[in-house]
């Protein structure tokens, strides 16, 4: 490893570690850098710490041949690229102290002609901000150096595909800066690069996933009114979109993941009077979760009351989608402990194919929790999940399409 990486990548988590495995199978030196000791250390000896496809020969190969190396602590370098969460705090309102957090860390080592990049989910003039705090550190810095912003846009299980393919959106602080980032990038991706301005690119980010969330909202919606009207929801929406300009999207059990689920409080909690179908979208997906949960307990009591006898129940995954091993901003989970709150000697299977262990959870293969159970609820539609049985002997709740 050289003694000056040419990358410091901030934050090694679903984006960030890909994305600095993919800089540095480019022959690129790249120290990155994570609060978590454990994460650290698992990286430095060439594995993952999570899920995702082609990632670990990708790290493996980047710490062999010492382009990719971890540690706790930023080095100097002549990029800087902040991939780190932004959580919220009470009321839906975004947290960048993280963003600033590692801002804060890399300030004493910027230099001249250095690039500075944000592609943490930031509300829109974050990106202003922490060149504001970075100048107020460092006024010499001023013009000195190039900051921009430039969001992230793959799908949890193809990321590193998404990452060299995808078009990106790419928004400095003034044009020189969005040129660096963009002579920065085109390096690594073959999509096209759409210059912009920082503002805009931040709300870039923040539109195309609540854009998705109002699709899914009216998917949602339609998959409870079609269960009052005693309609199959998705042969109504097979058949609706026949028409040539309709794409009605999937219903599901809610939305989660660390961008549909969040991204629109984004908006919100800037634009509160403004975004009124964007925060009506946030309440139709939440309430589908609750609904579900509603779902399997009136599933339970019927049961009971039919047969005499308490019912065994599968709750049939916790990703947040399938085929991932991604819990975050589950709706599956939040109905899975939802359900078990409400629990009365009953016997349950959680079931997560993807996962081997959970803390709060005690899980159980797919096909044994299949076989025990009276009752079935279908929250996520893992490839696993769709080998089994439709039988007509047990109650099956299908919230996500399984058996459509």
């Amino acid at each position: 490893m050289s003694k000056q990486p040419e990358v410091v990548m901030i934050g090694l988590g679903y984006i960030g570690l890909p994305t600095a495995a993919l800089i540095a199978s480019n022959d690129v030196h790249v120290h990155g850098v994570d609060i978590n000791q454990h994460v650290v250390e698992t990286i430095n000896q060439g594995k993952i710490h999570i899920i995702e496809p082609d990632l670990d020969t990708a790290v493996a190969s980047a710490v062999k041949h010492g382009f990719l190396k971890a540690s706790t602590k930023a080095v100097e370098a002549n990029n800087y690229l902040i991939v780190v969460p932004t959580p919220f705090k009470d009321k839906n309102e975004p947290d960048i102290s993280f963003v600033e957090s590692a801002t804060r860390g890399i300030i004493p080592l910027l230099k001249k002609d250095d690039l500075y990049i944000i592609e943490s989910t930031s509300p829109v003039g974050t990106t202003e901000k922490m060149a504001e705090l970075i100048y107020s550190e460092r006024p010499e810095l001023k013009g000195e150096i190039y900051i921009a912003y430039c969001p992230e846009r793959v799908l949890p299980g193809n990321v590193m595909h998404e990452l060299v393919h995808n078009d990106r959106v790419i928004g400095g602080i003034n044009e020189q800066s969005t040129q660096k980032a963009l002579n920065f990038y085109s390096a690594y991706v073959k999509g096209d690069l759409h210059p912009t301005n920082a503002r805009t690119a931040e709300m870039c980010k923040l539109v195309e996933n609540s854009s998705r969330d109002v699709q899914i909202a009216f998917a949602n919606e339609l998959s409870l009114i079609c269960d009052k009207a005693g309609i199959n929801v998705w042969e109504l929406i097979n058949l609706a979109n026949k028409h040539p300009r309709v794409n009605i999207l999937q219903p599901g059990c809610g939305v989660g993941g660390h961008c549909i689920a969040v991204d629109p409080y984004f908006i919100t909690a800037d634009f509160p009077m403004e975004s009124q179908i964007i925060g009506k979208a946030r309440e139709i997906n939440n309430y589908k979760s609750f609904w579900c949960a509603e779902k399997i307990k009136s599933a339970k009591l019927e049961f009971q009351l039919k047969h005499g006898r308490k019912p065994a129940i599968a709750i049939m995954g916790l990703a947040f989608k399938p085929n991932i091993d991604d819990l975050r901003e589950s709706p599956a989970k939040y109905i899975a402990q939802k359900v078990l709150q409400d629990a009365n000697d009953e016997n349950y299977f959680i079931v997560e194919p993807n996962i081997s262990d959970h803390k709060v959870f005690k899980l159980t293969d797919y096909e044994d929790a299949y076989n025990k159970a009276d009752i079935i609820a279908y929250l996520v539609a893992h490839n696993e999940f769709k080998t089994l049985p439709k039988d007509s002997d047990k109650v099956i709740l299908d919230f996500c399409g399984v058996n459509k």
